[in-house]
């Protein structure tokens, strides 16, 4: 197997869902954007060296729907000859699609190639009312399958004896990391700013009306994030529960292109890449549980790396929920300097299938400016799954 790089990595900044800067623009549009934007960052290769695209989505409907890879290339200035394909692994999308890219040049068949994700949540189209497409044979023995994400955190919360303290703290840790990443300017680095179109509602009147903004950062981090203001939240799924809108991933619509090459064709073009991309693996867990896929995940790419924990320098685990993220690093025993530490998706905002490929390009460039050696991303995945990548700084 040959030796694969990831060249760049870049995204939009991200923005809250139906009321932020990003509630009129399509997911399409943004992958297309950030396309152009490695092409016009990376002149040294040829766009027609471009095999393939791999895009992650996780809610592959209205908009969303026909192939949003294949539509990005189209809106894109690559050339006809450029294929794409998009994949689904909810949480895990977008480091699925840089996964499949890197086994694709791994294997000596291509060279170069894009993979990300796009998710608008504002922008999705509802499935009509009363038609379900949940199989009746999964809602009679196995209806966990189709709990929303907010109960599974409560059953982990409850299951692990994950307390309500400990989840508000975390949260809090991630808003405060994430603001001094921005204010050290790491995280503007990877954000390539994009010209939208905002859609207006006056709440007294509904009266629509539209605004020219440009996105250049992320519009989700509550900078003033007190642990008594977290405190004083309402449980936001179940009565008498822990999980907060403080705690949990804030829904928010954004995109992440990244490229990836064979180490060969990127020595040849005279490109110096943020890192190495090892590997990747999933693991299987009760649907209920979901959030504690990574317990399972982590050990397993491990071991098949032939590496120890000690030998990790970052960890990004997605921030789903706080209950998760505690239990997580707690049953691991991850330490918690090297966990999470630009804060996470609580802070950032989590739009679902392009989040892995977000947290591959920040953990390298935070592997880069520390001279770690491997870095873990990792996440939780619905329907009971963990998934965890390897990446190694150059």
């Amino acid at each position: 197997m040959k030796d694969v790089v990831v060249v760049d990595s870049v995204r939009t900044g991200l923005a809250k869902s139906f009321r932020g800067s990003f509630n009129w623009t399509r997911s399409d549009d943004m992958a297309a954007f950030l396309i152009d934007a490695l092409i016009e960052r990376n002149p040294q290769f040829d766009p027609g060296e471009v095999d393939d695209i791999i895009l992650g989505a996780a809610n592959q409907s209205g908009e969303q729907s026909g192939n949003l890879a294949r539509m990005a290339s189209f809106l894109s200035k690559l050339p006809i000859e450029a294929t794409g394909t998009t994949v689904n692994r909810f949480c895990a999308s977008g480091l699925q699609t840089i996964a499949m890219a890197a086994n694709q040049i791994g294997s000596g068949y291509t060279d170069v190639m894009m993979a990300g994700g796009a998710e608008s949540i504002s922008m999705r189209v509802r499935q009509e009312e009363g038609k379900s497409q949940q199989n009746c044979t999964l809602l009679e023995n196995k209806p966990e399958v189709f709990m929303q994400m907010g109960n599974t955190a409560e059953v982990v919360a409850r299951r692990y004896d994950v307390s309500r303290e400990s989840q508000d703290t975390y949260a809090l840790q991630s808003q405060q990391r994430y603001a001094q990443a921005c204010e050290s300017g790491a995280i503007q680095e990877e954000i390539v700013p994009m010209p939208a179109t905002m859609k207006l509602v006056n709440k007294d009147t509904g009266e629509e009306a539209f605004k020219d903004v440009m996105v250049d950062r992320d519009e989700c981090n509550r900078v003033d994030t007190t642990l008594d203001g977290l405190s004083m939240l309402k449980p936001a799924f179940e009565e008498g529960g822990s999980v907060t809108a403080g705690n949990s991933s804030q829904l928010s619509d954004g995109a992440s292109m990244t490229l990836l090459m064979s180490a060969e064709r990127a020595e040849q073009l005279g490109v110096k890449p943020l890192g190495y991309f090892r590997g990747f693996v999933t693991a299987g867990c009760e649907p209920d549980e979901m959030g504690i896929g990574p317990v399972f995940a982590i050990p397993k790419l491990l071991k098949r790396a032939g590496l120890s924990q000690d030998d990790i320098d970052l960890w990004e685990l997605n921030e789903a929920f706080a209950s998760q993220c505690v239990y997580c690093r707690d049953f691991l025993g991850i330490d918690n300097a090297k966990y999470n530490v630009n804060g996470g998706s609580i802070a950032i905002g989590h739009p679902f299938g392009m989040t892995g490929s977000r947290m591959v390009g920040r953990v390298l460039r935070e592997l880069k400016r520390t001279g770690g050696r491997y870095g873990v991303v990792t996440m939780c995945v619905a329907g009971g799954q963990g998934a965890a990548g390897l990446v190694e700084a150059c």
